[in-house]
């Protein structure tokens, strides 16, 4: 009788789990406008570390993250699958590749501090959103 009650248990673990995951869908991926924003953070972050004459707007930067973060929220995201999505490094790294993709598009490269500098500064002179976040000192 505990074998049973055990495999029938394993059996509805093993149910409730592929259903699960049916469900879940492409998730926080899938959400394009959330992402072209995390890259907009990422390519901010990158240059402000980059370059010396650049720096970060950190209150304008924590209220666009926030705004991503009430974004997804809204979307019906728990703040622990936003956290975990933010955090992941498999995500992280696809992040990276799409800075970098960004960067070599408008000939900067994430090796060359002085193109890097070089974008920042345009990014700020024409007011995009990576340029809000960062400021000259």
């Amino acid at each position: 009788m505990r074998v049973l009650k055990s495999l029938a248990l394993g059996a509805v673990l093993a149910v409730s789990a592929v259903t699960a995951q049916a469900n879940a869908g492409p998730g926080l991926a899938a959400e394009k406008e959330i992402n072209d924003g995390l890259l907009v953070i990422a390519v901010a972050d990158k240059i402000r570390r980059e370059c010396s004459d650049i720096s970060a707007r950190f209150l304008t930067a924590r209220s666009y993250l926030g705004s991503l973060k009430d974004a997804a929220a809204g979307k019906g995201y728990t703040e622990a699958e936003i956290n975990a999505y933010i955090n992941d490094d498999a995500e992280k790294a696809k992040m990276r590749d799409r800075r970098n993709a960004y960067f070599k598009a408008r000939g900067a490269s994430n090796h060359d501090a002085a193109s890097l500098c070089a974008l920042g500064r345009a990014e700020i002179q024409k007011q995009s959103q990576i340029g809000l976040l960062l400021r000259t000192k």
